[in-house]
């Protein structure tokens, strides 16, 4: 008997993928065999549609009712394709919603800066960070139970947030000078995590004072180059500035490596800045208790408060309305006179051998104080320069500083001063204390030309004076007469330059004196003195008046 061929029938694997994907159409089926495998390939078609629908059911049941609700309000606002997506996200259709959510950051999310600054911190608690992406310092805050604990130059934070570990910081401004950064005392911030069980609260040091709630403490430190009159100001009052300005006087100032002299110096500074008494951080003993504390200062650059990075967009000259308000009451206060005070003499540098014939200054020749060195970067040819100056026009005094001179009398000189002429050095600093429109004429030694355009010239620009710069040429520095004209020294300082700042500070700032060519430097002063002409002239108009 003849066998019939065996015809491919489709089994239950098969048929599934036939409406998955297209697959060879099967042979016809023979004209005796009956149509039921066509019936057999529309049932497995039509399984996974069921399971699809049922899917779409049981997600539908899964959506809150409230998410399916929509007002006549929100469907006049929300368009269909919306509450499709919504429908897939499962998530409400509402979008502010979502915009709440988005808006939301967590604590551990913000940049540790946004805290310093005061953007940001404000409810929380148990909350340490450090920012050490600026090359000159590091900055830690905390915010919570903050105690101090002098015996292990430490600070502690109860309730931490777990994990934390322990920070280390220096808080000075040239964390880039290793030398320097090593003589600094380190503090140790140690978070201590916990609950308010009464086994937790027994174990923490007891606080021997209890500073106001909503009173931060800043720590710093008067170590390094402290007793320099420059990096007292760029490393330590300039960035105490920018750091503490924002609490408005309401703030307790911790410093390590305390210096009496110093509190005394810049007394009228700091009274600006605390409304409290500064803590000694290693000579009090007692537990100081805070619930917000900045470990270190923030800077900007050399003698530079940069608007942009301000919270409330302060500048210098809001640092130098805080110098002007704290030492024109220092002498208002020690002055019994109405006049103005003159607490250190200035003498007028004689024209001819004679003293008794130097004349009384005229009320309409501006006034230049001279600032002179006695160690190194001496002015050589002072009485020349002095003379110059008075033929261009200018009254001038001679400013012999020494360490005890109170700083109360540099800023009442300076003050009503309209021009200042200094050798490249920490004096130069004191321009600080100059009004907006002054004139700043830096002697510049070879060697250091860099050095006095970033430290003195650009912040003075910034302070809207008016700069000037003499050169010393290479026959005028007494490095001439050590090395010889055309030595590389004088011809190339760029090249004892990179070898370091010690070795040129060696060679140019500690070795060197200056004579300056007097027609050269008799130019800068006209051009001074045109600068002020005007204001010479109002001066003289109202005098008249």
């Amino acid at each position: 008997m003849m066998q019939l061929p065996q015809h491919h029938k489709p089994s239950a694997h098969s048929c599934c993928p036939s409406w998955i994907r297209r697959s060879p159409p099967s042979p016809p089926p023979p004209p005796h065999k009956k149509l039921g495998g066509g019936r057999s390939r529309y049932a497995c078609r039509l399984v996974p549609l069921l399971v699809l629908t049922v899917y779409s059911v049981v997600t539908v049941l899964r959506i809150p009712s409230a998410s399916l609700v929509v007002s006549t309000a929100d469907s006049e606002r929300v368009d269909r394709r919306e509450d499709l997506e919504a429908l897939k996200t499962h998530l409400p259709s509402n979008q502010n919603s979502l915009e709440a959510r988005e808006e939301t950051r967590s604590v551990a999310s913000l940049p540790c800066s946004a805290f310093i600054s005061g953007e940001a911190g404000h409810g929380e608690e148990g909350v340490l960070c450090c920012d050490r992406s600026h090359y000159r310092s590091d900055v830690c805050y905390l915010r919570g139970d903050v105690r101090t604990d002098p015996s292990t130059s430490s600070v502690l934070l109860y309730n931490a947030a777990r994990g934390s570990g322990p920070e280390k910081v220096r808080p000075y401004t040239r964390k880039f000078e290793d030398s320097v950064m090593s003589s600094i005392d380190e503090v140790t911030i140690v978070p201590v995590p916990g609950g308010h069980n009464a086994s937790a609260s027994a174990l923490r040091r007891r606080c021997d004072v209890r500073h106001p709630r909503g009173v931060p403490a800043v720590v710093l430190s008067t170590g390094g180059y402290t007793g320099n009159v420059y990096h007292e100001f760029s490393d330590g009052l300039i960035p105490l500035f920018v750091t503490a300005q924002r609490f408005g006087g309401e703030v307790v100032l911790v410093v390590l490596e305390y210096h009496y002299w110093w509190l005394g110096r810049y007394g009228a500074v700091l009274e600006q800045l605390t409304n409290y008494k500064v803590v000694d951080f290693r000579s009090d003993r007692r537990v100081h208790c805070f619930d917000e504390m900045i470990v270190g200062l923030r800077i900007h650059g050399e003698l530079v408060v940069d608007p942009k990075l301000m919270p409330n967009g302060k500048s210098i000259k809001d640092f130098q309305a805080l110098l002007h308000r704290g030492y024109s009451r220092t002498t208002t206060t020690t002055t019994p006179s109405a006049s103005p005070p003159v607490p250190l003499p200035l003498p007028l540098a004689p024209l001819s051998r004679s003293r008794s014939r130097a004349c009384p200054r005229p009320a309409a020749k501006p006034k230049l104080l001279i600032f002179i060195r006695k160690q190194n970067r001496v002015l050589l040819n002072l009485p020349h320069v002095v003379t110059a100056c008075r033929r261009a026009g200018f009254a001038p005094h001679v400013m012999n500083l020494r360490r005890q001179t109170p700083l109360a009398a540099i800023h009442a000189a300076l003050a009503s001063a309209d021009a200042m002429v200094a050798v490249h050095g920490a004096a130069v600093t004191h321009f600080l204390f100059m009004r907006p429109g002054s004139v700043l004429l830096q002697v510049v030694p070879v060697g250091l030309d860099w050095a006095a355009d970033a430290f003195y010239g650009k912040p003075a620009q910034q302070l809207g004076l008016e700069y000037l710069e003499y050169k010393v040429a290479p026959e005028e520095s007494s490095l001439a007469a050590e090395y010889g004209l055309d030595s590389t020294v004088l011809r190339n300082p760029w090249v004892i330059s990179s070898r370091g700042w010690w070795e040129m500070k060696k060679v140019y700032m500690d070795r060197q004196n200056v004579t300056v060519n007097i027609k050269r430097f008799g130019e800068l002063l006209r051009t001074a003195r045109t600068h002020l002409k005007n204001t010479t002239a109002c001066a003289a108009a109202a005098a008249l008046r």
